[in-house]
């Protein structure tokens, strides 16, 4: 078990040059600016371009938010906590991720900026047309839209309280996955891969740290 230190305010620097550090940021409303327009004609153009039935389209849409749940695990425990001994390994975790955890307080890094996340997620719709073919453009935006939702939730679990009392489970496993066990808890729009996986936090039986929780929150 690694834990990073946290620090109560500030961010990371992660590259030497301001110009390639400029573009390791960005607003959360940039990246929704970016994506729900493309959400939205890719919905339309499924429906009116491929005469796909409203049924179909829904149901692929929900099918690509449903898996968004579980890419978002799989990358958040295999890629974004990567242990390695090379330093360079270590610098590109440090960049995808690890900085969140050092700096939860920074608000310009719960996305990922635009031009990665441009490259990223043009790869993987290829991907996904070269398996799915014309199913993809109904599929994607289902992803993409649980992305969005991926960095608007996890937003809130460091900006608020839980909304609503069912949601308190749901934001103590992610404050335990940054102060407690950064191996467990992996799960932020959903927990139920943590549940699936065994890696959900065994809720009962651990209380809650409020001066750690603290340190996570934005205010």
């Amino acid at each position: 078990m690694h834990i990073e230190k946290i620090e109560n305010s500030g961010q990371a620097r992660l590259f030497n040059s301001r110009y390639l550090e400029v573009l390791t940021k960005a607003h959360p409303l940039l990246i929704w600016g970016m994506y729900l327009p493309l959400i939205i004609y890719m919905l339309y153009y499924s429906h009116s371009s491929l005469d796909y039935t409203i049924l179909k389209v829904f149901l692929l849409f929900i099918g690509g938010v449903f898996f968004w749940t579980f890419f978002e695990y799989i990358a958040h425990r295999f890629i974004f906590h990567l242990e390695t001994t090379s330093e360079r390994g270590k610098k590109i975790v440090y960049i995808f991720h690890g900085n969140h955890h050092h700096y939860p307080k920074d608000k310009t890094r719960l996305f990922m900026p635009p031009l990665p996340s441009i490259l990223i997620s043009g790869t993987i719709f290829g991907l996904m047309y070269l398996v799915m073919q014309l199913n993809a453009f109904a599929f994607f935006p289902g992803f993409m839209l649980g992305y969005l939702l991926y960095g608007s939730i996890h937003y809130a679990i460091h900006a608020w309280r839980p909304p609503f009392s069912w949601a308190r489970n749901h934001w103590r496993n992610h404050h335990l996955h940054h102060y407690q066990n950064e191996h467990m808890g992996y799960g932020v729009s959903s927990t139920l891969w943590d549940h699936v996986f065994g890696t959900m936090f065994d809720l009962k039986n651990i209380k809650e740290d409020k001066k750690k929780v603290k340190e996570l929150m934005y205010k």
